[in-house]
């Protein structure tokens, strides 16, 4: 299979990449490198792997590009409420305009698999589950953007989305904003946070399992097309305190404290439910135990904070 990854070199393109490549298919991979990184190039030995260096946003430049592929997979975003608000047009334009882009240069032959965010769901009921039939409330421009592209995607039909839970593990493109990366960092370097509003939930996943998502997701593409599906842990829907003492197991020297005043600028709170996607065979491999003893090891080596998006 032919397939097209817009924003390639980032986080999750990172890891997927490689593994598409794997699997056999041929791979051209759209990105601009804004981080100035260079994670793919274990992969240019491959002669199924093509690279090219450019804005999801520019017509010209994207459209001949789709009309070669089999599987387009709009990963190019900017990610996390933070960056999203710094650069409000930019959100707007790469997170969803760019993707209706890609779908008005792509044929409804052609497939389509969009990762966005379970922030969609804003602030849960307490003690309710959300599930894809949950209504969407995002509580930020990053999951506005996202949800929005979602509706286009599915309404276009023959495509499928992953509303990621919050992503942690390694990647050749690190990202050390991310709650369990981030938390796992502070445990390794620093020793100690202060954690704002610990009692708010999410739901996490490894982001080798999301590869393994968009995997499972080509094979069994026409049973599961047209249908959003929730990806994250099932036991794994935990508050911040719950899982710096996750983290607390393994770096016994960690200490974590809740602030007695301040908010949280990020405001989502909620439990999530995976059924849809488990029903259909997907089982993911790495649990949050797993990733921390990876995180422990990958904070080892390093030891810089521009690894985050911000």
């Amino acid at each position: 299979m032919k397939i097209l990854v817009t924003g390639g070199a980032g986080y999750i393109g990172s890891v997927l990449v490689p593994e598409l490549l794997k699997a056999g298919h041929a791979v051209t991979v759209l990105d601009n490198l804004m981080f100035k990184q260079a994670t793919l190039l274990d992969v240019c030995h491959d002669d199924r792997f093509d690279f090219v260096r450019g804005d999801c946003r520019d017509e010209r430049v994207v459209a001949p590009l789709a009309k070669k592929a089999d599987l387009l997979i709009p990963l190019a975003a900017l990610v996390g409420a933070p960056l999203c608000d710094m650069d409000r047009v930019g959100a707007t334009t790469t997170n969803l305009d760019a993707v209706k882009l890609l779908l008005k240069a792509a044929s409804k032959s052609q497939r389509v698999i969009l990762p966005i965010t379970n922030s969609g769901y804003g602030i849960g009921e307490k003690g309710k589950f959300c599930t894809e039939d949950s209504p969407l409330k995002p509580i930020s421009l990053y999951g506005e953007t996202k949800v929005a592209a979602e509706a286009a995607v599915l309404a276009r039909g023959n495509s499928l989305s992953f509303r990621l839970a919050t992503v942690f593990g390694a990647s050749p493109k690190m990202r050390l904003d991310l709650l369990v990366n981030d938390f796992v960092y502070r445990a390794v370097n620093d020793r100690a946070v202060v954690v704002f509003e610990g009692h708010f939930k999410r739901n996490y996943i490894h982001v080798r399992d999301v590869a393994k998502a968009f995997l499972h997701a080509m094979k069994k593409f026409e049973a599961m097309k047209d249908k959003a599906y929730n990806v994250g842990l099932e036991d794994a829907n935990l508050s911040k305190l719950e899982l710096c003492a996750e983290i607390k197991k393994q770096v016994p020297s960690f200490v974590y404290l809740e602030a007695p005043i301040g908010e949280d600028p990020d405001k989502r709170d909620y439990i999530v439910s995976n059924k849809r996607i488990l029903k259909t065979g997907y089982r993911p491999e790495w649990d949050l135990a797993r990733g921390i003893r990876e995180l422990i090891k990958t904070f080892r080596i390093v030891k810089r904070r521009e690894f985050g998006n911000v």
